[in-house]
């Protein structure tokens, strides 16, 4: 979170990082006791948080269905610092910072295939020539697979289509990030006024960028059983974007046994939360490299 809240000042950008809190709702006793875990483990780290019963959660969000039959809500976990920032803000701060160290960004430049001489990666081939390199680091999300593939690199990941949406324009309702115990459900206010939401991965493989009907019906029946109000807002659009899901849900983030081949892949749809921490981690996979035992790739 430091380096959430530094980031701005750092790359001079406003990433409309706003520090609302995250709720985490809980539904019966052994969650709760699950949340108290979690709650202590962030507090032995320094992080505050504070564990909200039905009264006191109640009071703050009255507009949650506490009574529903089958999970009602009994409380919930807050992380003040928490929040939301602006993901194309995000985007814009660090390429201009990256810019103004001398880095080039070439838009609209397809990589087609990756050149190895003697199995080491000298460089990419693209859409409007090639680019030598001494190393290549592959940070292609959901399409890491594809692109790994021109190397010959197999890996442990799958791509699924994960859908989001936004409602019409609201005055200012939550101004909170709620998650939803029973579900994977999530729900913010943007500043704009639209409710932003979304749930669970599309269940299969899929590189297409929609999404299906059945879980845009799941998602908008978990976010009506935890606030019935939502049945009377319009949902304003919707897209898919598809994530690379690790088999264990840990990201990767190392070199490969292909020389001066990097990764950083597998983030299970939760890769925008590391962002700003990503460069210190993958700087000291690189410097590690040395010591392969300590890496998630071994070099042979």
């Amino acid at each position: 979170m430091k380096l959430w809240e530094g980031m701005e000042q750092d790359l001079n950008y406003n990433a409309m990082l706003s520090q609302r809190g995250i709720i985490n709702l809980y539904h019966n006793d052994g969650q709760r006791d699950a949340y108290i875990r979690r709650g202590n483990a962030m507090w032995m780290e320094g992080v505050p948080a504070e564990l909200l019963d039905r009264a006191a959660l109640k009071k703050m969000l009255p507009f949650l269905n506490f009574d529903h039959a089958r999970f009602p809500i009994m409380g919930g976990l807050l992380q003040k610092r928490g929040g939301t920032a602006r993901h194309d803000a995000v985007a814009w701060g660090y390429a201009r910072a990256a810019d103004r160290l001398g880095v080039d960004l070439i838009q609209n430049c397809e990589v087609t295939g990756i050149r190895r001489d003697n199995g080491v990666v000298t460089g990419v081939e693209t859409s409007r020539g090639f680019i030598g390199c001494g190393k290549l680091g592959l940070a292609a999300a959901g399409n890491t697979s594809r692109v790994g593939e021109m190397a010959d690199l197999k890996l442990p990941i799958e791509s699924h289509v994960l859908q989001a949406f936004v409602t019409e324009g609201l005055k200012p309702a939550i101004n909170h990030v709620i998650t939803y115990g029973a579900g994977h459900f999530y729900i913010s206010q943007s500043d704009k006024g639209g409710l932003v939401f979304g749930a669970e991965i599309d269940g299969y493989n899929s590189y297409a960028q929609r999404g299906n009907l059945a879980t845009v019906e799941h998602v908008m029946e978990e976010g009506v059983t935890m606030i019935p109000g939502l049945s009377r807002v319009r949902v304003l659009r919707s897209w898919g974007g598809v994530m690379d899901m690790s088999m264990d849900g840990s990201p990767i983030i190392s070199h490969t046994p292909i020389d001066n081949l990097y990764l950083n892949c597998g983030w299970c749809y939760g890769g925008f939360q590391g962002d700003a921490g990503i460069r210190l981690v993958f700087c000291a996979s690189h410097r590690q490299e040395r010591n392969p035992s300590r890496c998630a790739f071994p070099a042979p």
